[in-house]
């Protein structure tokens, strides 16, 4: 590693380690503040790239983890990283640690669905996980793990910087709002999420491993599917 890369790792890392908690408001207005500028895209995606490579040396960095040391890889995101829209599940199975991606098999099947129904492609929009390795037997993450993992997927929407966040089940909730609520309160409302001093419009709904256990809830997810492509349109948001 030469000095200057040297001295970019340690800037970042001690700019991640510094990082202010993030401040939680609800909303029921719709909120208008942001526009897509796609000026200096490419400038912009190989920044983005860096940062993204930064952490997950950050991220492998880490010691005495349970969940690192018993999981093959580390799964950290994939799709368009310059995507104004940016989902966040649970953790990885044994489908994505195998490939490598984000919500694969059934789950991805289903993912696939419910975005097209709202007019959008898994491959156009920034798909990632809440915890970054698999967990034993795909159990339910534990809070401290959820706690553990925060700081790196607040960090990660901050360098992807997407106009809206979705956050698919309890786990990515609980993870960016530290709210434990249950997610049928919680579901269906924008609210936002402070990071960095920047405002970040979000919607909790299930997630698509949930939906298919208990598919009659599908009917709610719809309902949050279509604010979510109301929202696209009110931030007038092209993908």
């Amino acid at each position: 590693m030469n000095k200057k890369s040297f001295e970019y790792s340690m800037s970042y890392r001690e700019e991640l380690t510094n990082s202010i908690e993030p401040s939680f408001i609800f909303s029921k207005k719709p909120l208008n503040r942001f526009k897509f500028d796609k000026t200096n895209n490419k400038n912009n995606n190989l920044n983005k790239i860096e940062q993204i490579n930064e952490l997950k040396k950050l991220i492998n960095s880490i010691q005495n983890c349970n969940l690192k040391d018993n999981s093959k890889k580390l799964i950290l995101g994939d799709g368009n990283i310059n995507s104004p829209i940016m989902i966040v599940g649970e953790a990885p199975g044994a489908e994505e640690e195998k490939t490598g991606k984000i919500f694969e098999g059934e789950t991805g099947v289903l993912l696939e669905k419910m975005l097209q129904a709202i007019d959008l492609k898994k491959n156009n929009i920034y798909s990632s996980y809440a915890i970054n390795f698999r967990t034993p037997e795909d159990r339910k993450p534990t809070s401290q793990e959820i706690k553990r993992y925060s700081i790196f997927l607040k960090e990660h929407i901050s360098i992807v910087d997407p106009k809206i966040l979705v956050l698919f089940g309890s786990t990515a909730m609980e993870s960016v709002t530290s709210s434990n609520e249950r997610i049928s309160n919680e579901r269906g409302n924008w609210k936002e999420i402070i990071l960095k001093n920047k405002t970040y419009p979000l919607m909790v709904t299930f997630n698509p491993s949930y939906l298919i256990r208990f598919p009659e809830n599908k009917k709610y997810s719809w309902e949050d599917l279509k604010k979510i492509k109301k929202k696209i349109k009110d931030l007038n948001i092209k993908i």
